[in-house]
C-alpha cells in the first residue's frame, strides 16, 4: 500500500513516516521545508534502510502538487501539513487560513480526481477549545478559541461534507493531545526555531543551556499545585496510531473521529519534576501571568481509539523526557 505523507519532514510527520515504513507501508513525502528539515527525512531513511521519493511542494501550488499524483500510483493519504502555531495564528489568521485551508482544498480535489479516496486527516485538540468537562470525549463541544484550531474545525467539517456526499470514501480524523518525546534513537525530533511554543522543547533549551529559565504561565489555577494540566503522549506512540488507523481503513469506509492521548493529565510542575528525575538536570523557573485562552485542565477520553483501533499510548511520562532530552542533546551536538 502506497501512502502520501504531506508534511512528512516535520516532526510529527518524521516519526510517523519511521512507523509505516516498519509496518510494512510504502511511503512518498511531500513538504515545503519551511517548519522542517530534510535531515529529519535523511535519518528516516537510515532508522529504516529504505528509500522513498520526497518532493519540495507547497500545497497551495496545485499544479506543482498535481504532479505527484501523476507521477505515484497512491492508495492512501496521511495529511500533516499545516502552519501549527497558535500564537502566531492570532497575529496572521489570513496566512493560516489560505495555507492550512486552501492547501487541504487543493490536497483534497486531486485526491478526488486520482480517485483517492482513503485520507487520515492530522487535527488537534484545540477543536474543543477550553471545555470544562474532562476526560474529553470525542463527541464534546467544538468551540475553538483560536484562528490555528478553526482552520483544523473548518477542514473537519468539510470532510464531514465531503463524506456525506460521497460515502466511498474512508476518512478518519485524529484529535493529537499534547506531543512531546523523540526517537529513541535520538536521530530525529522536535525541531524549534526561537522560542519555543510548546513546554518540553522550553525544558529541554533550559536544561542545555539555551536558555536562562522556563517562564511558567500561571500559578493560580484550580489545580493540585496551581499550574495547567495536561495530556502528554509519546510522540511515537502518537505515530503508531496514524498505523492503526491506516490498518483499519484498508477494508472499510466511513467517517472516523479519534482522541489520540494517553488520558491522563500532568501539571507543568510534575512534568519539570519527573524531567529533573530522568536527566539529573535542574529546571529553574519563573511564574508568569496567564496566557489568555488557557484551560486549568485538559487531558483526553482515549477509550474510543483503543476499542476501535487496538491503539493504546505505551509509553509513560518518564520515557517522553528521556527520549527528549537525549534528541537535545544530540541536536546541540550536531551544531557544535
Amino acid at each position: 500500500m502506497s501512502v502520501l505523507v504531506t508534511g512528512g519532514a516535520g516532526y510529527i510527520g518524521s516519526h510517523t513516516c519511521v512507523e509505516l515504513l516498519e509496518a510494512g507501508y510504502d511511503i512518498i513525502v511531500i513538504d515545503h521545508f519551511q517548519q522542517s528539515n530534510i535531515q529529519s527525512l535523511n535519518h528516516v531513511k537510515q532508522l529504516t534502510n529504505k528509500e522513498f521519493k520526497i518532493y519540495h511542494i507547497d500545497l497551495i501550488n496545485k499544479d506543482h502538487l498535481e504532479t505527484v499524483f501523476l507521477e505515484n500510483s497512491i492508495d492512501a493519504v496521511i495529511h500533516f501539513a499545516s502552519l501549527k502555531s497558535v500564537g502566531e495564528s492570532v497575529h496572521f489568521p489570513l496566512k493560516y487560513y489560505q495555507n492550512n485551508i486552501v492547501g487541504t482544498l487543493n490536497l483534497i480535489a486531486l485526491m478526488q480526481q486520482y480517485h483517492v479516496k482513503k485520507l487520515v486527516f492530522s487535527s488537534s485538540a484545540t477543536v474543543y477549545g477550553n471545555t470544562q468537562e474532562v476526560p474529553i470525549k470525542e463527541n464534546a463541544v467544538l468551540q475553538t478559541i483560536n484562528p490555528y484550531g478553526r482552520t483544523k474545525l473548518i477542514i473537519e467539517e468539510m470532510l464531514r461534507d465531503i463524506y456525506t456526499s460521497d460515502n466511498s470514501w474512508s476518512i478518519t480524523i485524529l484529535r493529537y493531545f499534547n506531543p512531546i518525546g523523540a526517537h529513541e534513537s535520538g536521530l530525529i525530533g522536535e525541531h524549534t526555531d526561537g522560542i519555543p511554543n510548546n513546554l518540553m522543547p522550553y525544558i529541554t533549551q533550559v536544561a542545555i543551556g539555551k536558555r536562562k529559565e522556563l517562564r511558567i504561565f500561571g500559578s493560580d489555577y484550580p489545580t493540585k499545585d496551581g499550574t495547567g494540566i495536561r495530556d502528554y503522549l509519546h510522540v511515537m506512540d502518537l505515530a503508531n496510531g496514524h498505523v492503526k488507523s491506516l490498518n483499519k481503513m484498508k477494508d472499510s469506509k466511513g467517517l472516523f473521529t479519534y482522541n489520540l492521548g494517553t488520558g491522563k493529565g500532568y501539571s507543568v510542575l510534575e512534568i519539570i519534576q519527573v524531567f529533573e528525575k530522568a536527566t539529573g538536570v535542574n529546571i529553574p523557573y519563573r511564574i508568569v501571568e496567564r496566557r489568555h485562552g488557557d484551560s486549568a485542565v485538559c487531558y483526553a477520553d482515549p477509550s474510543k481509539a483503543l476499542k476501535d483501533l487496538e491503539w493504546a499510548a505505551k509509553r509513560d511520562i518518564f520515557d517522553m523526557c528521556v527520549d527528549a532530552w537525549r534528541w537535545e542533546k544530540n541536536l546541540n551536538a550536531s551544531k557544535v
